[in-house]
């Protein structure tokens, strides 16, 4: 039977890049001593006064459609919460709440984006957003950013890309895998490009909350920006709440209008005991909130320094996020075969860098999702993998 073309632009090196993170999970099943560092799911617990308001919600029979732009209460704390961390006016109206940032950026490209319309995106990049932009058609122009300078992107770069087809450029920061923030004379420079070109700035902020160097800066708050930028961000990372789906996204209200219409026909609304769980989480100062936040740094520092004594390893120190990336080329192995050597010899689950785009190439992704010992064992058997390869070389 004939498919669609659609599935062939949501296909591709994004889909297969779990294939070793499958792989592992099957040899855990299998009994097999696993740690898994491939994906970025929090090991924490979601906080207690969080669950608690959803089984209450659940058990006051708040089970029935809810407003398909989020409820009003909801997007009055989004709307809050983002004037007193980013400094740019905006109210709920502004605000659509979606099920988790993935489903965010899928309905902005849909919004905003069409067929033969090119949207620049720095490297590395999530691994899912190619397909995104292919479901609607679009292209993909990625930003070659270089390892020496932290991953960070520059604007010069992205000038440089800019054709009569740009219609937006997408930044994630801190970024996934890199963990890489942009200062604010960054920020400054790819805006002017926005205003001067008249381009969308779809912004991804969703470990904007787990930044441990620098100050985050969204660049919605900056001069002639808020009415060309989309703000997405979500619950997953900084409270543990990957499995309840629940994002958002803050735009021009014109933009909100356009979203609910399509979250009116695709989703009708999402399910009200995840959304008042989620407004306590955004109205309640919980300190396992800090604690995470703090952990998080934690593991960084430990994974950073472990790593950083083996010659054959070159950890780059992420400004935040829940990953360092590593450069593995000094063991004459390319990141993919790294960490399947890393796998079958050594037990630990890794992403190769190139699922990421050609900057991340000859780097491993390693995710900061396991307590300190099991993450300190874990560096270990990196370092052994690595100082066997050398052993190899010189032998």
């Amino acid at each position: 039977m004939r498919f669609s073309a659609l599935t062939q632009r949501i296909t591709g090196d994004g889909a297969a890049a779990w294939q070793i993170h499958d792989r592992a999970l099957a040899m855990r099943e299998q009994g097999m001593d696993v740690l898994l560092l491939s994906v970025g799911d929090p090991d924490f617990d979601t906080p207690r006064a969080i669950v608690d308001a959803a089984v209450g919600s659940l058990r006051a029979g708040e089970t029935h459609y809810s407003d398909v732009r989020g409820l009003h209460g909801l997007r009055q704390s989004i709307a809050r919460r983002h004037r007193e961390r980013c400094g740019q006016w905006v109210e709920a109206s502004h605000v659509t709440v979606l099920p988790g940032a993935q489903c965010g950026v899928f309905a902005v490209a849909q919004c905003l984006l069409d067929p033969g319309d090119e949207v620049i995106v720095a490297e590395p990049m999530y691994v899912t957003y190619e397909a995104v932009f292919g479901a609607c058609g679009a292209k993909v122009v990625p930003v070659p950013v270089r390892p020496e300078n932290g991953f960070r992107v520059e604007p010069a770069d992205v000038a440089r890309l800019i054709t009569s087809r740009t219609r937006a450029m997408l930044l994630n920061s801190p970024n996934n895998p890199s963990g890489a923030s942009l200062p604010l004379p960054t920020w400054q420079g790819l805006a002017r490009l926005c205003i001067e070109h008249d381009l969308w700035m779809i912004s991804d902020e969703v470990y904007s909350d787990l930044l441990y160097e620098g100050e985050h800066i969204s660049p919605a708050s900056l001069p002639g920006m808020a009415e060309r930028t989309a703000t997405i961000n979500s619950l997953s990372k900084s409270h543990a709440m990957t499995g309840w789906r629940i994002g958002w996204v803050i735009g021009p209200q014109s933009l909100a209008g356009h979203l609910a219409n399509l979250s009116l026909c695709m989703l009708f609304g999402l399910p009200d005991f995840v959304q008042r769980a989620a407004q306590v989480a955004l109205d309640t100062d919980l300190p396992e909130v800090a604690h995470m936040c703090e952990e998080y740094r934690r593991r960084r520092d430990l994974v950073c320094a472990a790593l950083g004594e083996c010659s054959g390893l070159k950890p780059v120190r992420p400004d935040g996020g829940m990953f360092v990336m590593v450069d593995v080329r000094p063991t004459g192995l390319d990141a993919q075969a790294f960490a399947e050597h890393l796998l079958e010899g050594y037990g630990v689950s890794v992403l190769a860098g190139e699922a990421f785009g050609p900057s991340a190439a000859g780097h491993i992704r390693i995710g900061l999702v396991v307590d300190q010992l099991k993450l300190a064992d874990a560096c270990q058997r990196i370092v052994s993998c690595a100082e066997g390869l050398l052993q190899e070389r010189r032998a």
